[in-house]
């Protein structure tokens, strides 16, 4: 049975059976008790099961930057489908891989020009620690195998994401199994410094030196790459402290050490530029990005190097040899590759990289995001961008329930938010408007007063 026969007449969709499905990251018993289910979606809104319009105020999950049904993505995506549904993409390829990534290339910062495709932001992650291994070693330089990550880092659910990423609930399963060559830098949150900071928060940047210490401990010959998110999504909006990216991008300078930015929700015009190297100056060696790459209409992420990256690695190996013992056999889906095209055109188009930032949305957004500041229960805000983080105070002895309770009295309201700990996480489509910024403040604003 298909969705339109589902429907009923009031515009309502019967539910499914739920039964043979696990979801992820998700409470299954008590979503599958009180299901929410979206059936369609168009601009700024989805539909609900029950025939409810849904505000997103989180853009799907940090991807649909563009806004839903835009019809050429699912055009190109049709057409590819009929013209050719897939290729191989060991020794062979097909031409919109070379489009896609010459699109790509263009919005990307200095010289990390060269493109590698994966399908989501945990295999860009793992790609990323590869090809750092991959490059300190036909360098010669193959001691150099430990990674630094960060304490409240999430970086995808893959072995090496999980390894380098600092949320102790990822981590705690499956921690007997983790990467063995890894340590942590102390996050950057500082909330008796920072609290209700309007962007980059002043304090903190010193907290990169303790890179200096880490270094210190297992000496610069055996570190890798240090790989940190430029703001931390997933745990809850951590913007980092003014002149801390640029510390650790010195500090690794200095070692020979690459730094590796995760965008895979700071890339594609999420802070108002194409990504958030270009925003805070600061040029990585390796960037892996995934979600908004072609708007999440197809699993895909993509991976960028330096030149010289690339250069050291495929010229080292000899003629006729594979470079980087690597790659997956969805690397470069034609379907994708179709949608990535269709995307990064758009974006180009409607101007929609620089659009939060030309048109001052994330100014208007900082402003009605921090009028929330006199809210109940309200006990800091971050934003940086057209991203803002509303940290609630927790129940005693209850720590992310209330968090929950408004992230599904604003479903009930018609609005979609994130929420993750005791914090709500708000990234809405590009395409907004001011008055649906009202729209998502006000309701939020309702909700949180009707909380004990």
């Amino acid at each position: 049975m298909d969705q339109a026969e589902l429907r009923h007449s009031d515009g309502n969709t019967e539910l499914p059976s739920m039964d043979p499905l696990w979801m992820p990251f998700t409470a299954n018993r008590q979503f599958k008790a009180a299901p929410r289910l979206l059936v369609s979606a168009q601009g700024m809104y989805y539909r609900s099961h029950d025939g409810r319009q849904i505000l997103d105020g989180t853009s799907g999950l940090w991807c649909v930057n563009a806004g839903h049904g835009r019809p050429e993505i699912s055009a190109a995506i049709a057409h590819q489908a009929q013209e050719m549904d897939y290729a191989p993409s060991f020794q062979m390829g097909h031409p919109l891989q070379f489009e896609a990534a010459h699109l790509l290339a263009e919005i990307a910062p200095a010289d990390l020009k060269k493109v590698f495709f994966t399908n989501s932001g945990s295999e860009s992650v793992d790609t990323a620690l590869k090809i750092a291994l991959a490059y300190h070693r036909a360098r010669g330089d193959g001691t150099r195998t430990l990674f630094i990550g960060r304490e409240r880092g999430y970086h995808g659910v893959g072995f090496g994401g999980i390894s380098v990423g600092g949320m102790v609930a990822n981590r705690k399963t499956f921690r007997g199994s983790l990467l063995p060559n890894v340590d942590h830098l102390p996050h950057t949150y500082a909330p008796e410094h920072q609290a209700f900071s309007r962007g980059v928060p002043e304090w903190g940047g010193h907290l990169a030196d303790d890179l200096e210490r880490l270094v210190a401990l297992h000496d610069a010959s055996n570190i890798a790459a240090v790989i940190v998110e430029p703001v931390a999504g997933s745990t809850g909006v951590l913007v980092p402290p003014k002149g801390y990216l640029e510390r650790l991008r010195a500090i690794c300078d200095k070692y020979g050490i690459l730094l590796i930015f995760d965008e895979v929700i700071t890339g594609y015009g999420r802070l108002g530029t194409p990504f958030a190297a270009q925003y805070f100056k600061v040029t990585p060696d390796l960037i892996t990005t995934a979600k908004a790459v072609n708007n999440a209409a197809v699993p895909l992420g993509a991976v960028f190097a330096r030149n010289g990256i690339y250069d050291t690695v495929v010229n080292g190996s000899p003629d006729g040899a594979v470079e980087f013992f690597h790659g997956y056999t969805y690397s470069g889906h034609p379907l994708a590759m179709a949608a990535a095209v269709a995307a990064q055109k758009i974006y180009q188009r409607d101007e929609l990289l620089t659009r939060v930032h030309d048109e001052g949305i994330a100014h208007y957004w900082q402003e009605a995001l921090h009028a929330l500041r006199d809210v109940r229960h309200v006990k800091d805000l971050r934003n940086i961008g057209l991203i803002g983080a509303i940290e609630l105070e927790p129940r005693p002895g209850a720590a992310g329930k209330r968090a929950y309770d408004a992230f599904v009295g604003c479903y009930t309201r018609g609005l979609l938010v994130r929420y993750t700990g005791d914090t709500i996480a708000l990234s809405p489509p590009l395409i907004i408007e001011r008055g649906q910024i009202d729209q998502i403040m006000s309701t939020l604003r309702d909700v949180l007063r009707t909380l004990d």
